[in-house]
């Protein structure tokens, strides 16, 4: 009941500021996180893949990867605002109103790859989420994502999540950036890093 009363808060406050998310984003905070996630993801995946842009809020990630060439990307989110505002950008095929976190309506091995940008943040989707992104991502495939640095260490819930999916065989590790500051305007002293990990 409690993760459910959550994600109603999240996706009624995301509802709320769909229209002026771009906007707060680009100028107030300079938000390069979805370029970054892009480059790393492009790396990996081939441009004609089929593509989960999982948390995609208002389209800014998917039109990252259409400028790398992307153009079968799907859109899923919690908020149908958001969504709403993600059609604008004319770069997705296809837009599903999901929580990260549960179970997803999608079938096993469905994409060739999944990107995630701000999700994994303080009070959003949990590691748990990784279950059900390798599921529904085909063996050979990419999950690529940018982190809070602080969220990969010590003893937060996502290294041990990415221990464990390791160890039991279910992806690898393919790359790790450098530090960077996806909000130097708005958050300088917020540090991520995007990580791709190849799914076994």
């Amino acid at each position: 009941m409690g993760l459910l009363f959550h994600y109603q808060e999240l996706e009624e406050r995301y509802d709320q500021w769909a229209t002026e998310y771009d906007a707060d984003l680009e100028n107030s905070f300079v938000w390069l996180a979805p370029k970054m996630v892009a480059d790393v993801f492009a790396e990996h995946v081939k441009p004609t893949a089929h593509v989960l842009d999982a948390g995609a809020g208002t389209g800014m990630s998917g039109e990252a990867l259409a400028e790398l060439g992307f153009n079968n990307i799907v859109a899923m989110d919690l908020s149908q605002g958001m969504l709403d505002e993600a059609k604008n950008k004319n770069v997705y095929v296809a837009f599903d109103q999901m929580a990260l976190g549960g179970d997803l309506a999608y079938e096993t091995d469905s994409f060739d790859g999944v990107v995630l940008v701000g999700v994994f943040t303080l009070g959003h989707a949990p590691a748990s989420s990784l279950d059900e992104l390798i599921r529904v991502t085909k063996p050979g495939g990419c999950i690529a994502f940018s982190i809070r640095v602080d969220m990969t260490q010590g003893g937060d819930e996502f290294p041990a999540k990415f221990a464990s999916l390791e160890k039991a065989g279910k992806w690898k590790l393919a790359k790790t950036t450098e530090p960077y500051k996806p909000l130097p305007k708005g958050e300088p002293d917020v540090f991520h890093q995007v990580w791709a990990f190849q799914v076994a």
